[in-house]
């Protein structure tokens, strides 16, 4: 397997992406910065000093990916799908009981759940690369989608993770146009759906998970606890107006009303001090990034690169969707971060593969 980048790719290399890529995470640590400084005198905090050497290795990573031909990773997809599935087991025995869930390795460093999306895609890409949608295979088409997801979001169940495990469910599914089956199935699975929904909620929901969902309908109903933070962060959002508070002026933010402000709920620093305005500017470098992302799906020459590209994107979508809504009290807090944005290793390095795998799939899509 070759380590070096072909002279002829780089003459295609995406800069666009990349330095929209860029521009974000420039936006995301301005954010992390405003989000962490109370308490800080002069200087910023520990936490912007942790993430930058973390985008910093996350850097790396970038570059060494860019050295592989995609093409590589379909070879390799099933071993780093089951080695993928080896680490959530060990997060199952040997983690401990954090907040609710056993989803951290070494002492809260690493959550494996946030790459076993990444290596699910890669065996979802190889599988719709080697077996094309045969409209006539009917249901059958299900079958190996269905247990190349089952596995991963079984185990992050296990973990009692339910936000990563909903969110790796979304990144599985949006393979999901490729299958071509029967109105009428569809309307059967849909019901399937809503049987597993309503035993998931009877049985495999425990109370304080259930508790979050009731919140969500009716945060009001216990404001001082459960639904503390979805109520601080409506009020954070709706402060900013139009153009917002102002850098480091977010009162919200600097006197922590939100304690995950600079995590699962660091767009509601985004709003209150930056405003509509502000928030509009950042949607649409998500938005231009995920819309570019599927043009490199669709200038992909092979399959696989295609169908990688694709779920690629679904690894940044889902997550940027369901934590936006999260915060403007449209779903449930289920802890799912914001793609580039939040503070945490695990994720930013997850959505660096990513876009390197993205990155490698454009630099190379004349290279046949």
């Amino acid at each position: 397997m070759s380590m070096s980048i072909d002279r002829r790719s780089l003459q295609y290399f995406d800069w666009v992406f990349l330095g929209i890529a860029a521009v974000l995470v420039f936006f995301a640590f301005v954010n992390l910065t405003s989000a962490t400084n109370a308490g800080v005198e002069g200087g910023v905090s520990d936490i912007v000093r942790r993430q930058a050497m973390v985008v910093g290795l996350c850097s790396v990573v970038l570059v060494i990916i860019l050295m592989i031909d995609y093409r590589h990773f379909e070879r390799f997809a099933p071993l780093i799908y089951l080695g993928s599935l080896g680490l959530l087991v060990a997060t199952l025995l040997v983690a401990p009981e954090t907040r609710g869930a056993r989803a951290w390795l070494f002492e809260g460093r690493v959550q494996p759940s946030e790459f076993a999306k990444i290596a699910l895609v890669l065996m979802m890409a190889r599988h719709f690369h080697r077996s094309p949608p045969d409209p006539s295979a009917g249901m059958r088409q299900l079958v190996q989608p269905i247990l190349i997801a089952a596995p991963p979001v079984g185990l992050i169940l296990a973990q009692k993770d339910m936000g990563v495990a909903l969110l790796t469910l979304l990144v599985a599914l949006t393979f999901l146009p490729f299958i071509r089956i029967s109105t009428r199935a569809w309307a059967g699975l849909a019901a399937a759906g809503v049987g597993a929904a309503t035993a998931l909620w009877t049985y495999g929901l425990r109370p304080y998970q259930q508790q979050r969902i009731l919140d969500f309908i009716d945060p009001e109903r216990d404001p001082l606890s459960s639904g503390y933070q979805a109520m601080q962060s409506r009020i954070a959002v709706g402060a900013g107006g139009l153009f917002g508070r102002g850098w480091m002026e977010g009162t919200q933010t600097q006197l922590r009303f939100l304690p995950t402000q600079h995590t699962d709920f660091i767009f509601s620093v985004l709003a209150e001090e930056w405003g509509f305005v502000g928030c509009i500017v950042v949607l649409s470098l998500f938005l231009a990034m995920l819309l570019w992302g599927l043009w490199i799906a669709s200038s992909s020459k092979d399959g696989f690169g295609a169908m990688l590209a694709v779920g690629l994107v679904g690894t940044l979508f889902w997550p940027a969707v369901i934590n936006i809504a999260m915060v403007l009290g449209l779903a449930p807090v289920i802890g799912v971060p914001l793609p580039l944005f939040s503070y945490g290793g695990s994720a930013m390095l997850a959505a660096f593969i990513s876009l390197a795998l993205l990155l490698n799939i454009s630099m190379r899509r004349y290279l046949f």
